[in-house]
């Protein structure tokens, strides 16, 4: 990890809590997050909030909603940067390529939420994109589904299939201890 490494914290807003979603993993997860992003601001490194305003009149992310604030342990500091968007990519119509590039950015690590659907998204784009991505395993979290022939898959198989996807062509998968260990001694 560089000075230049951007963490970035998908959709850590309230509405993730709604019992809709169901069953969730990585119950730790916040802890780790808040770990890494302790780390950051440490070291005055660049963070960047993604805050979800949905535009789906039944989504519980969508603006003037109660869970459409950020969640108190994650949530940006007076002067910490917040980017809006309305689809799963930090990248779809944002203009965030373009800004990251003209900072110099070309490190990121990704926490947060829905680890198969933004966390992913993001992630692939990132990867597409030519940055250098690392999706914290045990910093990110998603909840069971049914699949497309309708067998159920509890929240730890969802979530070990998208970093399987994410894995090598888009990102590198570590853990936040990795991702410590890895600051700590200057190296991706």
């Amino acid at each position: 990890m560089n000075k230049q490494t951007l963490l970035m914290l998908i959709d850590l807003q309230y509405a993730i809590d709604h019992p809709d979603w169901g069953q969730r993993n990585n119950p730790e997860a916040e802890k780790q997050m808040v770990r890494l992003l302790t780390e950051w601001r440490q070291r005055s490194m660049p963070l960047l909030h993604i805050k979800h305003m949905s535009v789906d009149p039944t989504s519980h992310y969508r603006p003037g909603q109660p869970g459409n604030d950020f969640r108190e342990e994650t949530k940006p500091l007076p002067g910490e940067e917040v980017l809006e968007k309305s689809s799963n990519s930090a990248f779809v119509g944002t203009g965030l390529e373009d800004t990251l590039k003209a900072r110099g950015i070309s490190d990121i690590v990704i926490v947060g939420v829905i680890t198969n659907n933004s966390v992913e998204a993001t992630a692939r784009m990132s990867g597409n994109l030519g940055f250098h991505t690392t999706v914290v395993l045990d910093a990110t979290y998603t909840f069971g589904r049914a699949d497309f022939a309708g067998a159920w898959r509890t929240a730890d198989e969802v979530h070990n299939m998208s970093l399987a996807n994410m894995a090598g062509e888009y990102a590198e998968i570590r853990s936040t201890d990795e991702v410590l260990s890895l600051m700590i001694k200057g190296k991706r």
